[in-house]
């Protein structure tokens, strides 16, 4: 009996910890037009961000402007300031809606970690956290590219690239197109058509 409220009590090392963060509605949709682009769950993109943004200095330099305590990234100390107000009540909207993720331990211990340092829940870290990920145009770029590579043969990436290549050139705007804001605008093309990735990309540079 005592062997068996030891296995009870024993918590998996692969366990994963849900968090419901609170976000806005922009940002969900957001979300689910990168789940739509990349074909994957939107739980799955999100965890995928929170662990790239962990991971980035960038993002931990953007959060570092919030921080109450003091937060360890690799060898940097950035110094937490008690007299930053607190975000946990900041920029809550009534249109703001929760999504669902679920984290291994270790992620979660690191969410926990950065919710020390910005003085809030773990969920409105996980949230501000997905917010500076998704801002961050490299991170996104690394995720969108990354998918991409595992989607299509060379010749079709190398296409794929004189066309990004074309459009920055030729932009009049001043402002670099990122993977994900070409994919966005060609499955605004062909969404109708396919909800697959591949043949989607296949379809749209035949025709250009």
């Amino acid at each position: 009996m005592k062997e068996e409220e030891k296995k009870k009590r024993k918590t998996r090392s692969d366990k994963k910890r849900e968090i419901k963060p609170t976000i806005s509605i922009e940002l969900k949709n957001c979300l689910y037009r990168l789940s739509y682009i990349t074909n994957q769950p939107v739980k799955d993109i999100v965890e995928i961000l929170c662990e790239k943004g962990l991971q980035s200095r960038k993002v931990m330099e953007y959060l570092s402007q919030y921080f109450r305590r003091d937060y360890q990234f690799s060898n940097t100390t950035f110094f937490g300031q008690l007299e930053r107000e607190s975000l946990q009540r900041k920029y809550q909207s009534p249109k703001n809606e929760r999504v669902s993720v679920r984290f291994t331990q270790w992620t979660y211990e690191d969410i926990r970690q950065l919710s020390d340092a910005l003085d809030v829940t773990p969920s409105k870290a996980t949230a501000l956290l997905l917010d500076a990920s998704v801002q961050n145009v490299n991170l996104l770029n690394a995720m969108v590219k990354l998918f991409l590579h595992e989607q299509l043969d060379q010749s079709r990436m190398e296409e794929l690239k004189q066309v990004m290549k074309y459009v920055n050139k030729n932009n009049p705007y001043n402002e670099e197109i990122s993977w994900f804001t070409l994919l966005s605008m060609i499955f605004e093309e062909v969404k109708d058509s396919t909800t697959n990735v591949k043949v989607a990309i296949n379809n749209w540079l035949s025709k250009s």
